[in-house]
């Protein structure tokens, strides 16, 4: 079968454009839109997780972890987010290197701290020089899941910790009153009473963590950022098949289209859900759509 692209030199036009857009290098930057995705997917029930924990901690009455929860929530939120993200990828890669150091190497004798450099042996190194390139890829991917989650459910937090004081006392006494304890007023009154109250915060989170993936970029990992700057910069005949100008205003501008794009179909799913949670609810939604029926 004829390829007609085999010979970038004779096509023109839309001939020209199919076959640049269809190399091997921009198959990378379609597979980094996966990438940007399944981050999003991973992180979000995870840094709804680590926000729930931080929340449900602030408002424990065990002083320890109540200040815990509330140093978590105060120390995240006041510093700028970049410098959690560069900050977390080289300690949380350190902390991990270091426990493994001191398992697999109990007879080294020599600092870790050495001046500037973080020394440990061989075999703790995270992950392993002679290990597959997806081996280091996977790791990359796996820290900067951990520090979006870190980060993004300290906003979490203050955000559940705000509906959970927005559930009426009322109701909290009078589940008490019919014996239960606090635990199971908790669980089977607060919870499920709180997701109305904290959507329209989670809702803007969510947008907020949909715009900051381009920080992958920063954490090392080969994102649709990386890739829309690496194709469209200028290329000569020397280092292409595909010579072009530079073209990196019409990569980003693909970038903003893709992004706009996302951010109203989550616009659209998540006014679907707060209508589910507002239905029967004694809230502004609820009485809406009550009066609507």
């Amino acid at each position: 079968m004829f390829n007609f692209c085999a010979d970038p030199s004779t096509l023109e036009g839309v001939s020209w454009m199919a076959c640049y857009l269809t190399t091997g290098k921009h198959m990378a930057i379609y597979w980094s839109v996966g990438t940007v995705l399944l981050l999003l997917a991973i992180t979000a029930p995870s840094a709804l997780a680590f926000g729930f924990a931080g929340a449900a901690a602030a408002r424990s009455r065990f002083l320890p972890l109540n200040l815990l929860g509330r140093g978590y929530i105060a120390v995240v939120r006041g510093v700028p987010d970049i410098a959690f993200f560069l900050f977390f990828v080289i300690a949380l890669d350190q902390f991990f290197e270091w426990i493994r150091h001191e398992i697999k190497c109990p007879e080294w004798d020599q600092p870790i701290r050495q001046g500037n450099d973080f020394v440990v042996c061989a075999a703790a190194k995270l992950p392993l020089g002679n290990s597959a390139q997806w081996v280091h890829e996977t790791y990359g991917f796996f820290l900067a899941v951990l520090t979006f989650a870190i980060v993004f459910g300290a906003f979490a937090a203050n955000v559940l910790y705000g509906a959970m004081r927005a559930v009426p006392r009322a109701q909290l006494e009078t589940a008490e009153a019919y014996g239960m304890n606090q635990r199971q007023c908790f669980w089977r009154i607060l919870v499920p009473q709180m997701w109305v109250f904290a959507l329209p915060g989670l809702s803007n989170l969510w947008m907020v963590l949909i715009k900051a993936t381009p920080l992958l970029f920063l954490l090392g990992v080969e994102d649709i950022v990386y890739w829309a700057r690496e194709l469209g910069g200028s290329k000569t005949p020397r280092f292409t098949d595909y010579p072009h100008g530079d073209w990196r205003m019409w990569y980003f501008l693909a970038l903003l289209i893709f992004y706009l794009a996302f951010t109203r179909v989550s616009e659209l799913a998540l006014d679907r859900i707060m209508k589910r949670l507002t239905h029967g609810q004694a809230t502004t939604g609820g009485e809406a759509q009550r009066k609507t029926a």
